[in-house]
């Protein structure tokens, strides 16, 4: 079944809506390249269209009602919104998922070393990468630093043109004949990935005080104490405040238009901020619902949808259930009942086609640039290991849906059978007994430094998105 190029059905104008919605969302991931920062980003524009904070609801002791519109944190790193439906919750909810955290070099906790007078951070990577890739690349700092006062200091650094950038070194192909007979998960190791910093020694006037002994440590660490002096300055920062401090290094500078025609994105973070953001946009579009619709956006998929701001969490049922208490139906039956009567698309990317590497797809089953959403009736590997696998019926319905809203969709899968897989946040709500199905958008090079999407994809999957949330 050949689907037909989005593309082709544009009207002039139409064109321009694609593309005005690709620069909003190429803005977006230029400026938002951490979890924090993604929430910190949807919080803003929630506010700005007429949703409240969760928390102020609770503690003036108010009643949630058809039309209202909430939104609650979980520390920072991942956030859940709700539109009121018509319908009662504990009938069900219309839920958009995405996770807002990418692969990246996290710094460690014991960072900071001079050696030979360069000065180095230690790092520990996020999320599967291909360790190679992340050399010889200029590379910003993104976090937040806790100091023992209860503050956190915000940390960007890299991003602005005048600023400066960091980066891990590459071994010179003129010695690196060893190296180029290693396997590619060898050819540059884990502990290998440490960021140069600096290579200026701190000045001092000298004074007859001053030492001569070449021994002297606070000589030989001259470079780390003006790195030292220059993260006082500018932050406050003591070389301990590191303990406290979650620090992620990720591709300096901004996502670009991709391709002569301009027809695509290049930039870090495409999974999964690429559906995290329509998802987003979706809900804060739909003004009147029947169903109650919903859109989570959560931390730690890249490792496992682990700890309390994954998805495995407890955040999104207590939030439901705070919800519901707020609407005056809450119990637990009810609760389980809204979960078990829930529909979700859990959005999340799929491999896109590479002329380049066809070997690992199956060109029927594959997802192409331009040919719109992606829907994942399963993902898995070794046989759907680990999988959702949506239901005939529940897709049966979405299909109705996404032709009457004249959305360009496609099926696929992440590869041939026995070329590898991966997985995403659908089985977990799939075991609160809801109608699940992965859906989002193709990206090209997915988990490297810089991915690829098509703009028609992602402008299609907002209007999948918008028909979902009315379904």
């Amino acid at each position: 079944m050949e689907k037909v190029n989005a593309w082709k059905k544009y009207s002039s104008e139409e064109r321009k809506q694609v593309f005005d919605f690709a620069d909003d969302y190429r803005h977006f991931i230029s400026e938002c390249k951490t979890e924090r920062e993604c929430v910190k980003r949807a919080v803003e524009l929630a506010e700005k269209a007429g949703y409240r904070n969760l928390e102020d609801v609770i503690k003036n002791n108010e009643m949630l009602k058809t039309g209202d519109k909430v939104y609650a944190v979980n520390m920072k790193k991942a956030v859940v919104l709700f539109n009121i439906g018509t319908e009662p919750v504990s009938s069900g909810m219309n839920i958009l998922g995405a996770h807002i955290d990418s692969p990246r070099l996290d710094i460690k906790q014991n960072p900071l070393y001079e050696d030979t007078e360069l000065v180095l951070l230690d790092t520990h990577y996020y999320g599967g990468i291909k360790k190679y890739q992340w050399v010889a690349l200029p590379l910003a700092l993104h976090g937040v630093v806790a100091l023992k006062s209860g503050e956190c200091v915000d940390v960007v650094i890299g991003e602005d043109m005048d600023d400066t950038v960091v980066g891990v070194s590459d071994l010179l192909i003129h010695l690196a004949s060893k190296q180029m007979e290693k396997k590619g998960s060898a050819v540059v190791e884990g502990e290998d990935l440490d960021i140069l910093i600096g290579s200026m020694p701190a000045y001092e006037e000298s004074t007859e005080e001053s030492s001569d002994n070449p021994s002297d440590k606070e000589e030989k660490e001259a470079v780390k104490k003006n790195i030292l002096a220059i993260l006082k300055e500018k932050y406050g920062i003591e070389e301990e405040d590191f303990l406290s401090a979650e620090l992620e290094a990720v591709p300096a500078g901004p996502a670009r238009d991709y391709g002569l025609d301009r027809s695509m994105i290049m930039g870090y973070g495409h999974d999964d901020r690429v559906c995290a953001y329509p998802s987003l946009v979706a809900l804060l579009n739909t003004p009147e619902v029947s169903r109650t619709a919903v859109c989570i956006l959560v931390d730690k998929e890249e490792i496992g949808s682990v700890g309390a701001t994954g998805m495995q969490s407890r955040f999104f049922e207590n939030m439901v259930a705070e919800v519901m208490d707020r609407c005056g139906d809450y119990s637990e039956l009810k609760l389980r009942r809204a979960l078990a009567c829930s529909y979700m698309l859990s959005s999340d990317v799929s491999a896109a086609y590479d002329p380049n590497y066809a070997s690992v797809f199956e060109k029927k089953n594959a997802a192409y640039f331009g040919k719109g959403m992606v829907f994942n009736k399963y993902t898995g590997s070794r046989g759907k290991s680990g999988s959702n696998d949506a239901s005939a019926e529940f897709i049966g319905k979405l299909r109705a849906t996404m032709d009457d809203a004249d959305v360009s969709f496609q099926m696929a899968e992440l590869g041939k059978v026995d070329a590898g897989g991966g997985g995403t946040i659908a089985y977990i709500l799939a075991n609160l007994d809801m109608n699940v199905i992965d859906s989002g958008i193709a990206v090209q090079n997915m988990h490297a430094p810089y991915e690829v999407i098509s703009k028609a994809d992602l402008y299609e999957t907002l209007k999948g998105y918008e028909a979902f949330l009315r379904m």
